[in-house]
């Protein structure tokens, strides 16, 4: 079962990469974050003519998540972080698929620091950790993937130096992340390519980021401990970020057995 997580960055500007990597890489599920549409707006025939049912929790102009999968259509099982009924975001969708409970999530960017933005980041982090416990006492596979705008570790960027003011890289962005982590998630990625640098999901648009490996690794699956048990691969599709008009990141994808 190959799960894959992919920022899309605007599906309607980008719908003709959208299909283009599912049609070449037919991942069985996969997790959209940055839809930029409403959800009335959204272009559910061209993505079931793909092959693929979808559940969706859309939003005008910003955010967005969605969970796809081939042949099928995504059990849903909640929109929304719990914790806080007041939060108009559209970050966060949860569904089974083939016995897997599947969440995509597009978490806070948090810029700049020291503003209400980076308070909202942290305690969205701390609503997410609450609900991934909870999530944990199911014994279930579970696979947690998104957009998390977390940089973990400094090899995780091209230039911690460059980009140490940035929310990405706070030292309490990296207490929260760790919290989670330790609960029992893992890092699916680097769990397979632990001693691999430049292991980037993201490159800016700016100051040829993409054209001189500039790049991050901020899209992560976590996964549970009966999740863990099913890991065989994990990888980048980085041939999407090189396409025309692509998005900034590249999807990025578990296979469990």
């Amino acid at each position: 079962m190959k799960i894959a997580t992919f920022n899309i960055n605007g599906i309607r500007a980008r719908l003709p990469r959208l299909i283009e990597w599912l049609q070449r890489e037919q991942p069985d599920v996969a997790c959209l974050q940055e839809l930029k549409c409403a959800d009335e707006a959204l272009p559910v025939g061209d993505i079931e003519a793909a092959g693929y049912g979808a559940v969706w929790h859309g939003q005008k102009g910003f955010n967005g998540v969605a969970i796809l999968a081939r042949g099928a259509t995504p059990e849903l099982r909640r929109v929304g972080l719990p914790g806080d009924p007041d939060d108009s975001h559209s970050r966060y969708i949860e569904a089974d698929v083939g016995g897997v409970v599947i969440a995509s999530l597009y978490l806070p960017n948090g810029n700049p620091i020291g503003t209400e933005k980076f308070d909202y980041k942290l305690r969205w982090m701390e609503r997410l950790r609450d609900h991934a416990a909870e999530l944990l006492t199911s014994e279930r596979s579970v696979v947690m993937a998104g957009d998390y705008n977390v940089v973990a570790e400094d090899r995780d960027v091209w230039s911690a130096e460059r980009m140490a003011h940035d929310a990405l890289l706070q030292p309490d962005t990296r207490v929260a992340w760790r919290k989670l982590l330790f609960q029992g998630w893992t890092d699916a990625l680097r769990a397979l390519h632990p001693r691999e640098d430049k292991l980037w999901t993201f490159w800016d648009y700016t100051a040829g980021c993409w054209q001189r490996d500039a790049g991050f690794r901020i899209d992560h699956l976590l996964l549970s401990p009966a999740a863990t048990d099913r890991l065989v691969a994990a990888g980048v599709d980085k041939w999407v970020r090189g396409e025309e008009k692509a998005s900034d990141h590249a999807p990025t994808w578990v296979v469990l057995d």
